[in-house]
Formats: C-alpha cells, sequence, structure tokens
C-alpha cells in the first residue's frame, strides 16, 4: 500500500513516543480509505494519524501538546506533507503554536508565525482555533496543502454537552472530511511503540458514536416502516464506524440506515420507490431535515425520483427536480449510477447531505461473475461512507420502528459483534445467548466486507489483518458429510476463512489453518484445451477435464480471442451458496470465478475443484485453445471422443476426486469414486441420448439442444432432494442413478427428469404458484412412457389409479377451492388431456407458444389464453371441462370457442 510508504515517512527514526505526562490525549476516529494510524495505544486507540483529501495531506495530533513534544515527527511530517506540494515552502504555524516555531528552527525550514492565508505549502494549528478559517483550510488541502493539527476534544465536549462533537467540535470541521475525527473519548496515556508497519489492532473495533440523538430525531413520531408491495428490498449492509442501522428486521437485518461522512450524513433506502411512499412520509421528512442540519438549503432530486417530491416537499423545504449541483443542501437520487461518484463523495463530505436509494438484487442477478460490494454502481459511492447494499433481499412486511434505546446498547452492528468476537477468540470472553445468535449474520457480513477487495484502504486491509489472526488462533473446522458444521462459530470460520483466503496477501501461510489435510496429487504440465462455443442470451460452462486441488495455484494462457471479452474462468462444480442451511457439510461458498483479461492469468481457489472456460451470452468462437500450466487430470468422458478403450484403460483411473461424462445434450458431474468401476459410459449416453431427445421432442423443439444441460451431484444443495437451474443440483446420494442403465429402466429416473421438466416451463403458460411443481411433471410422465417403459405408478407411486381417483374426490368433495389446485392435483387435469388427445397435442400447444406474443401476465389472463389455445389445436371448445376443474374461464373466451363443439363427455363431467 502506498500509505504505507507515507506511514514510514511520518515516523522514520522514532522507536516509541512517550506520551505519559499532564497531556490527556483524545480517542482519534478513523474512517473512509484514506485514513492510518500512526500511533496506537495497547488499547487500540488512535492517537496520532494521517490522510489524505483531494491533491493535499493532513496529520492530527491527539493533543495539541504533541505538537512541541515530538519536534523529529513534525519535521518528518512537514516533509511528508511537502513532498508533492507545487506550492513554495513556507510552513505557517498558528499564532498561539511559538513554541512549535521555536522547535523548527534547527531545521532548514522556512517558517512563518499567524494567521492562514493562501500560498503555504503547510499550516500547522491546533484544533481549536480553526472555527473562522475552516473553509478555507478545507479548499487548502483539497488544492494540494498540507495540514498538522494538535488537539483533545473531551474537555470541549464536557463544556458542550448539548452539541454534537463529531460534527460541531471545531478540529472535525476540518480534518474529518479527511476521515479523521476527534472523539470525547479520553486516550489512554504511556509509552507507545513505533511498529515497523502501521499499527493494527481488533480492540480499535467499534462504533464511533453513540446514534441515540439521532434516532430521537429521525424516528420521532414513526411507530412502523410499511415496506408490504411489490417492490423487493435489498439487505443494507452497515460497517463503517460512524453509520448505523434505522429500520431493521425481527432478525437485526437493515433496510434502512443512515452515517456520517466527513461533515455531512447520509440515509440509505433499500429500494428507490420508498422515497415517495406516503406511509413512510413521517421519517421521510425526518431524514431530510436531519441530512439538511438545519440549513434550509435546496433539496434536489434526480429526476427519475420526480414522484418523490410530493412527499420531500412535505418538509417545507424548497424540492427541486434536477441533476447533481453543488449548491445543494441534500441531493436525492438512486443507487443505480456512479456516473458522479467522486462528486458526490466530496459533497457530502464538506457538509452536503444524501439520500439514496435503490435495490442490487436484481443486478447481482444480472450481473453473472461480477462482484456486488465492488462493481455495483450505487457500492462505488457508499463503501466509503460505511454502507453497502448487498444482493440478498428481505421480506416486503410491514415492520414496528426499534426501540431506540434497545438498538444503539443490544442491537446488531457489524463492528460491535466482530469486536466482542475477537474479545472471545483473543481473550476467552464468552458470548452471550444473543451474541451466539448473531454469528450466523456475523458471518455473512465478513464475507461481505472483505469482498470489497479495496486493498489501497488501510482499514480494510486492518480487517484482513484482523481475520487472518481469528483464523489462525481460533482454528477452522474441517466439515464433510462426515464431521458436518452445526455451531454458529463453526458458520462463522467456514465463512471467515473462505474469503480472508481470497484477499490475504499471503494465502499460502494461512492455508494449513483452513485446510489439515490436503491430497497430493500428480499434475500435468501445460494441458492444451480447445475451446468453442455459440452462445446466445445464455453463458456456458465449457468443461476442461482439469481439476484443481484446494489451494493449488496455476496459470492460464489465454488465446487473444477472448481476452478482455467477459469470458472467465471457474473454479469447483458446485455452485450452490448454503449458508442459508442450518448445517453444513461443506464451506458456504466453494467455486470461483477469473475474468480472463489478460495473455496469462493465475487461478486458485481455496477449495479446489474441476477446471471450466465460462462462454459470456453472445459468443462465437471455434476451436481457440486454453494452456493451463499446471493441473490434475480428471475422469472425462465425452461422446465422440473419448474412445472405450481409454476410458477402461487410463481415463477412469485419472488422479482428480470429480469426474464429467459429456453426451450429446447433457454433461453429469459427480465424485470419481461412482465412475471408477463404469465400465461402459457408451451405455450411458445411449440412454441419456435417448432420454434429452424425448425431453426436446416434447417441449417441440430440435433434438440438439443449443445449450448441454448440466447435473452436479454435491455432498449439500442449497434447496430440496434435487433442484433446477444450469446446472441442475443433486445430493451425491443420487449420483450412481445417473450411471445405472439397468436401475433406470426398472425404477425409472422421476427426480431427474422433474428437475429436467422445471427447464423447460416457460412462463406464458405456467401459472404459478399451482403449477409450478406440476408442469413439469409433463416430462417425467413422457419420458418413463416413451423411453423408459413405465406406465403410471409404475412410473411413481403418486400416479396409482387409486391416488388419481382419490385426489379429484377429495378436491371436488371440499368445493374445487383453486388455492388446493396445485402438485398432483393440478397434475391430474394435463393427465386428462393427455389420455383424450394424447402428446401431440401438447406438442403442437406448446409449438404455438414459441412464437407467440401479447401473453398475458396475470394467472387468470393466461388460464384463458391455454383454454383457448388447447381448444384450437384439438378443434374441441374445452370450455365445460377446465371450469369443471375450477378455472376462472371467461364469457369472452367461451364466446371465441363457440364455433367448436363442446367436449360434453370429459371426466368431470361425474363432478358437475
Amino acid at each position: 500500500m502506498a500509505c504505507e510508504q507515507d506511514y514510514y515517512t511520518i515516523m522514520c527514526g522514532m522507536q516509541e513516543l512517550d506520551l505519559q505526562g499532564n497531556a490527556v490525549p483524545s480517542d482519534l476516529l478513523l474512517t473512509g480509505e484514506h485514513a492510518f494510524p500512526l500511533a496506537m495505544s495497547p488499547r487500540g486507540q488512535v492517537l496520532m494519524a494521517a490522510s489524505h483529501y483531494g491533491k493535499g495531506r493532513v496529520v492530527v495530533l491527539g493533543h495539541e501538546g504533541y505538537l512541541t513534544r515530538f519536534p523529529d515527527l513534525i519535521k518528518n511530517a512537514i516533509k511528508w506533507l511537502m513532498s508533492h506540494s507545487d506550492a513554495a515552502g513556507i510552513v505557517g504555524i498558528q499564532k498561539s503554536l511559538r513554541s512549535v516555531a521555536e522547535n523548527l528552527n534547527h531545521y532548514p525550514i522556512k517558517t512563518e508565525l499567524g494567521d492562514f492565508r493562501s500560498g503555504l505549502a503547510v499550516y500547522i494549528t491546533d484544533a481549536y482555533s480553526v472555527d473562522n478559517c475552516a473553509t478555507d483550510l478545507i479548499a487548502f488541502i483539497k488544492a494540494g496543502g498540507g495540514l498538522i493539527m494538535g488537539g483533545q476534544a473531551w474537555h470541549w465536549a464536557t463544556t458542550h454537552p448539548k452539541e454534537n462533537t463529531i460534527n460541531d467540535f471545531p478540529g472535525n470541521k476540518v480534518c474529518s472530511v479527511a476521515g479523521i475525527y476527534f472523539t470525547e473519548n479520553y486516550g489512554k496515556i504511556g509509552i507507545c511503540p513505533v511498529p515497523r508497519q502501521i499499527p493494527f489492532s481488533w480492540r480499535a473495533l467499534s462504533t464511533g458514536k453513540d446514534f441515540t440523538d439521532d434516532l430521537h430525531v429521525l424516528l420521532e413520531g414513526v411507530s412502523e416502516f410499511d415496506i408490504q408491495g411489490s417492490t423487493l428490498p435489498s439487505e443494507v449492509m452497515v460497517h463503517g464506524p460512524l453509520a448505523f442501522p434505522i429500520a431493521v428486521t425481527p432478525a437485526g437485518k437493515a433496510f434502512i440506515a443512515g452515517a456520517y461522512y466527513g461533515q455531512g450524513r447520509v440515509i440509505l433506502l433499500s429500494h428507490e420507490s420508498y422515497m415517495d411512499r406516503d406511509s413512510l412520509s413521517t421519517f421521510l421528512i425526518n431524514a431530510i431535515k436531519w441530512l439538511d442540519q438545519d440549513r434550509k438549503g435546496v433539496i434536489g432530486i434526480e429526476p427519475r425520483l420526480r414522484p418523490a417530491r410530493t412527499v420531500l416537499s412535505k418538509s417545507g423545504l424548497d424540492c427541486q427536480v434536477t441533476g447533481f449541483r453543488e449548491d445543494l443542501s441534500i441531493y436525492v437520487c438512486t443507487s443505480y449510477s456512479d456516473a458522479q461518484s467522486a462528486e458526490i463523495q466530496e459533497f457530502v463530505a464538506e457538509g452536503g447531505g444524501l439520500m439514496i436509494g435503490g435495490h442490487a438484487w436484481h443486478w447481482d442477478k444480472t450481473h453473472c461473475g461480477c462482484n456486488v460490494m465492488n462493481d455495483y454502481p450505487g457500492n462505488r459511492i457508499l463503501n466509503k461512507m460505511g454502507l453497502s447494499l448487498l444482493g440478498s433481499t428481505l421480506s416486503r412486511e410491514l415492520y414496528k420502528a426499534p426501540e431506540i434505546e434497545q438498538i444503539c446498547k443490544e442491537g446488531y452492528h457489524f463492528r460491535n459483534m466482530l469486536h466482542r468476537f475477537a474479545e472471545h477468540v483473543n481473550l476467552g470472553q464468552e458470548l452471550t445467548d444473543h451474541e451466539q445468535s448473531c454469528l450466523k449474520q456475523l458471518g455473512n457480513d465478513c464475507a461481505s466486507y472483505l469482498c470489497m477487495r479495496c486493498h489501497d484502504s488501510p482499514a480494510y486491509i486492518s480487517m484482513v489483518v484482523l481475520l487472518s489472526d481469528i483464523v489462525k488462533k481460533f482454528g477452522v473446522p474441517q466439515v464433510s458429510s462426515n464431521c458436518p458444521v452445526e455451531s454458529a462459530k463453526g458458520y462463522l470460520m467456514l465463512h471467515i476463512a473462505t474469503e480472508v483466503y481470497n484477499v490475504t496477501p499471503d494465502p499460502d501461510a494461512l492455508l494449513p489453518y483452513i485446510i489439515k489435510d490436503r491430497p497430493n496429487l500428480p499434475s500435468v504440465s501445460n494441458a492444451r484445451v480447445r475451446i468453442s462455443a455459440k452462445t446466445e442470451d445464455w453463458e456456458e460452462w465449457i468443461s476442461t477435464g482439469l481439476y484443481l486441488s484446494p489451494g493449488m495455484k496455476t496459470y492460464v494462457a489465454v488465446p487473444p480471442e477472448i481476452i478482455g471479452k467477459n469470458w472467465q474462468v471457474q473454479l469447483g462444480c458446485q455452485t450452490d451458496n448454503i449458508g442459508e442451511s442450518n448445517v453444513l457439510k461443506r464451506a458456504p461458498v466453494v467455486h470461483q470465478r477469473f475474468p480472463l483479461n489478460a495473455e496469462k492469468v493465475q487461478v486458485c481457489n481455496l477449495w479446489g475443484g474441476l477446471i471450466y472456460v465460462i462462454a459470456p451470452p453472445q459468443s462465437k468462437v471455434d476451436g481457440v485453445e486454453i494452456v493451463v500450466q499446471d493441473a490434475v487430470q480428471a475422469p472425462y468422458f465425452k461422446s465422440g471422443e473419448t474412445s472405450i478403450a481409454d476410458w477402461g484403460d487410463r481415463i477412469r483411473q485419472t488422479p482428480a476426486p470429480w469426474a464429467e461424462l459429456e453426451f450429446e445434450n447433457i454433461i453429469m458431474t459427480l465424485k470419481s469414486d461412482f465412475i471408477r468401476n463404469l465400465d461402459r459410459p457408451d451405455e450411458v449416453a445411449k440412454l441419456w441420448d435417448t432420454i434429452m431427445r424425448s425431453i426436446a421432442d416434447l417441449a417441440a423443439k430440435p433434438g440438439k439442444i443449443p445449450r448441454k444441460e448440466r447435473f452436479v451431484a454435491d455432498v449439500q444443495i442449497s434447496a430440496g432432494f434435487m433442484h433446477a437451474g444450469y446446472p441442475i443440483m443433486m445430493h451425491d446420494i443420487s449420483a450412481p442413478e445417473l450411471v445405472d442403465v439397468q436401475k433406470a429402466y426398472k425404477d425409472g429416473l422421476w427426480g431427474q427428469i422433474h428437475e429436467l421438466g422445471h427447464n423447460q416451463q416457460r412462463g406464458v403458460w405456467e401459472f404459478p404458484p399451482h403449477t409450478t411443481e406440476c408442469t413439469c411433471n409433463l416430462w417425467s410422465l413422457y419420458v418413463h412412457e416413451k423411453v423408459l417403459r413405465l406406465n403410471g405408478g409404475n412410473a411413481h407411486p403418486g400416479i396409482t389409479l387409486e391416488k388419481r381417483q382419490a385426489r379429484i374426490k377429495s378436491y371436488c368433495d371440499s368445493g374445487k377451492d383453486f388455492k388446493n389446485w396445485n402438485i398432483w392435483t393440478a397434475l391430474e387435469t394435463y393427465m386428462q388431456l393427455q389420455e383424450k388427445f394424447g402428446w401431440d397435442a401438447f406438442k403442437k400447444v406448446f409449438a404455438l407458444y414459441h412464437d407467440m406474443n401479447g401473453v398475458p401476465n396475470d394467472n387468470e389472463g393466461k388460464m384463458n389464453l391455454y383454454a383457448e389455445t388447447f381448444s384450437k389445436v384439438v378443434k374441441l371448445n374445452l370450455c365445460p371441462f377446465f371450469k369443471a376443474w375450477g378455472w376462472p374461464i371467461q364469457p369472452d373466451t367461451q364466446k371465441k370457442l363457440s364455433h367448436l363443439p363442446e367436449w360434453s363427455d370429459h371426466p368431470m363431467v361425474q363432478y358437475t
């Protein structure tokens, strides 16, 4: 880091600082990305610090007496402050600090005693005399000037009990813009060692202020936060020492938060629509007044938030729809653009108010391979302010406003909770039951914080050091199916270990503390893999047949055709995040991606994994070649390329623990143990080629699928016994069924085909939630009948004739309540259609939907369209049948189909 060299320059030649004596310093609070400590007490209190702002630099001492007590430090600081300045080398010294000027007479430094003026290179002042020149000093620093300030705020705070030290203490009106604040806390005096590197301590972790007064203002007259409706909020992470939650769920997750930043203030709402909600108007008006700080200035509202003007105008302030302007008191905007991030940050740092709203979950879902903490536009503004929007969502509910005393003293805050856990690790202090219940949230937040990857920030680096130390001291559970993790501490450590390994400067030193026994598998060098892809609106995994062991590094040589075009390497096939599970059989996240943006890219994953090349949407390459420097060969069979002889003699025994079988339309990834004795993968291929062509056949699609489906078997998955997607995930207990041809013909593959059916479902003919777990079974029925020759109860015990009849009778006897028309009951409707009209009718219906436009968005509209479409395909009016099932068939639909003969003898006649 550049700040390491800055620290060395300022502290050069000093071994320790003797702070004993009558001067009682203030503890300094550091925020933002540029501030770093120079002197830290054994209790973790920062007593001297430095930072950057604009083009200039600042050094702050926790007592004005230190300005004369440490002349060598002042000399070094002046050297550092002037090293980049273009101004004439004059050091201005506040006139009451004559002794400082006298100390500098021994050095070749030109000094000038007096008030601040322009033209200086450096200005030295106490923290009490800057009220009248604060604006000029900030402009001076921003333009490249250097400032040394000494003072303490604890005495001022005792004589100004009703004032806000962070905001109102004179020194903070200047140095806060650089992320350094004087606090009202006494600094513990003694002898401070001067380490070779910037001092860090877990003891320094805490919030920097009691936010009780702020919350009293913000929550006055607010009893609840109504965020019900269609808008889905993101979770807000509160991680800065001057940031605080305002509205939280019962689990303590924030959806509205605030922060101090420099001299200014921030309110973050996790959806922009909240800014024009009448139900939130009391809070919004309170927030506007808190942000305005009694300036009674102009509120600028981003044009896309024009509806918010009606609510915000109730504050009595002048609300204008405008783009960002420096003359505003408050700027109201969304989090979807970072086009003016630097200007907005500077605006707030110098006293402006920011109300910003938006969610990050949709961005996160639509930007695969991107880092929401780092890359989401709003977070490029907010991270420095101690707030971030996460990709996770919260429920849309009516939440009570928090009890102020409770949220301030007992509410969850990332920094306070991490401080408590560090006390537990380092000092053996027991955690309360409430704190134990917060550890899972802490694990999520640690992982999110580390994903910022702000390696130029001393605050970020200090967090990496802290969490690395925790991993080394506390250890990480050796999680597996035989050694599951159930404790909150184990969960926390798995989260921390994964992410801190990814960002620490020396991951190899950390690896033995995370994984005790790593296999030493033989590797191959310079493995060449040819890549071909033709994608449309999807990304595609391309298998390489190579594997990396846990912590194993390698380089990938990238062909020029794909450099910098959003191609990636993925390590690991298990892409499910199982972090919401109560029991873990592996770490929550065990895969990782790397952009292919250079001729040679280094890749490594803590947990190892198969190597994939990820082709982005709209890609077309044919036979380009990547070269993997070192990797482990994996058992990999590919139809049309791998011979049965090679498979049996060599390939299936290659050492990687994960194997892949790639057929015409599907790829299966499973533990190598399941295929070591597989003699005839070609027979497995024959079965699955037939299955997949039949799936395409029912969907009225070409037999060759543009993107092959994937199955991945894992020790644990995020939902259900299996779940659909790309890839389809299943528990590894089901993996042997994929390659056992005889068993498939005997017992069927209902679950696997069910998930493949999910991937065929389309919203235009789906009626969620009724048919979500229903219409996917059309493919199970079709494959079991046409390929596996299993019908009725032989295909699944849930569709025996007796159970079918009982379900229909139960549904009709209960009044055909449509909320009960789902899963098997709903499937019965489709099965009756199939038994009357055959599978060809479904194929024709699906084919018509491929090119259909103007499909309604609501279930009722879609169901009427489906009844109309199916009727026209079979040339019968099916309205009586669908109405007998309780479908909301409209008169208009009946009129459209009145020219067709009615299906009068349908199976439901007896129940009408």
